[in-house]
């Protein structure tokens, strides 16, 4: 039989289980945006991939067609540019702004922009006029030595005190300018006539134009001379490898200055006279970058250079201004002006595509939705924390009363059968 309990007797309490302990929490941590690391990195590597130079080919062929229609037109109305001594005159000086336009470009694509090449230019042409009467190399060989030191020079200022290659440039123009100035009055041109190998001297900056063009296409070339070009925070140090290209384009583009101004003296036709020369800077940069070259510096096209040198020519034979300065100035700003929406260009649609898939926002509709399902910490929104897995809450524990019902439920009526 059951025996029941005395009368005020409970039944006996079962023994105390440990109590499931629930998961501990994971750590959150915030996610990290990757600055630092980015930041930690001596010569982090300015944009993964190949840069696409279809947009540099686009535009250049627009470019052509501008130069065709634009040389078709002045054949009409000033035959005389196109033939004999006129058309000697026009090669030599698509040479000698091209030779401006390639120092500029050079400096631009190591995003250190040269702005001493307009008086450098004025320079090397008062000294050539000077000289000319010795001979060219006599006249010409200290003025290209003197240009690669004085390159140099600002290159070291640049690299060593990383400063922006605009402002060592301009201090660099402003102590030429006042080398310009000394002098007392202006110099009969004479002495060396490029007029005579104008075919030849036009073939050579064709070739160098479309080499360097070439070459600076190559993706390693590119970013290794484009390394400069700042990432992140502009005042970090680009690297050993950015310092030396760096020094060694600015002293190129200084010594195409230099030969560009002896060109400028050798067709003058009357006298060369001192001048500030940022008319020159205006149009060798206009020059630049209307071909194609970044203000940002790395990116280019391949013969953009040469196209907008013979377009900057011819618009220059087109525009009869009574002022030759006045007439740089207004080209020069120009086509500095149409530059920049070049560089625009260059910069949305040259990026490499890898940069571009990963700067380029998710849809809904690219977005797998099934692969996301059971992800707590999902790509498409990957700036929120780890979200903690919600545990099963725990058993709870039966109080004395229920007990106390549960028995008195289980329990034999009186006079009944024992269980």
């Amino acid at each position: 039989m059951y025996e029941q309990p005395a009368y005020g007797q409970y039944p006996a309490e079962p023994e105390e289980t440990a109590r499931p302990q629930a998961p501990a929490e994971p750590v959150r941590r915030p996610a990290s945006t990757g600055v630092s690391a980015a930041v930690a990195q001596s010569e982090p590597e300015p944009e993964p991939g190949r840069d696409r130079l279809l947009v540099h080919l686009g535009w250049e062929a627009l470019l052509l067609v501008a130069v065709v229609l634009l040389a078709v037109y002045l054949h009409r109305d000033r035959p005389e540019l196109f033939r004999g001594a006129g058309l000697d005159t026009l090669l030599v000086a698509v040479v000698a702004i091209g030779l401006l336009g390639l120092a500029a470009g050079l400096s631009l694509r190591t995003a250190a922009p040269n702005l001493a090449i307009g008086p450098v230019t004025v320079a090397s042409a008062l000294h050539f006029a000077e000289e000319g009467d010795q001979g060219v190399v006599a006249a010409t060989a200290p003025v290209l030595v003197a240009a690669a030191v004085g390159g140099l020079l600002l290159g070291l200022v640049v690299v060593v005190l990383h400063v922006p290659g605009w402002a060592a440039g301009l201090a660099a123009a402003g102590a030429v300018v006042v080398l310009v100035q000394q002098r007392p009055a202006a110099v009969a041109a004479g002495g060396f006539e490029p007029t005579e190998k104008a075919l030849p001297l036009f073939a050579g900056f064709a070739a160098v134009a479309l080499l360097g063009g070439l070459f600076g296409a190559v993706g390693a070339l590119r970013r290794v001379l484009g390394r400069y070009r700042p990432v992140g925070d502009p005042a970090l140090r680009r690297g050993t490898a950015a310092a030396v290209l760096t020094v060694l384009a600015l002293s190129a583009s200084t010594v195409l200055a230099a030969a560009a101004g002896t060109l400028i003296a050798a067709t003058a036709t009357t006298t060369v006279a001192p001048a500030p020369g940022f008319d020159w800077t205006i149009l060798g940069f206009g020059v630049a970058m209307l071909g194609g070259a970044s203000a940002f510096g790395r990116r280019g096209g391949i013969a953009g250079t040469f196209l907008a040198a013979v377009l900057v020519t011819l618009v220059l034979g087109l525009a009869l201004l009574p002022d030759a300065s006045t007439g740089r100035y207004a080209v020069g700003a120009a086509a500095l002006g149409l530059g920049l929406i070049v560089t625009r260009l260059v910069e949305w649609r040259g990026r490499p595509r890898s940069t571009v898939a990963a700067v380029r926002p998710t849809t809904v509709d690219e977005t797998d939705w099934g692969s996301l399902r059971g992800t707590t910490n999902p790509s498409w929104y990957p700036l929120l924390p780890e979200r903690a897995v919600e545990s099963e809450p725990a058993p709870r524990e039966t109080t004395r009363w229920e007990q106390e019902q549960n028995w008195w439920e289980q329990a034999p009526r009186w006079g009944g059968p024992s269980r």
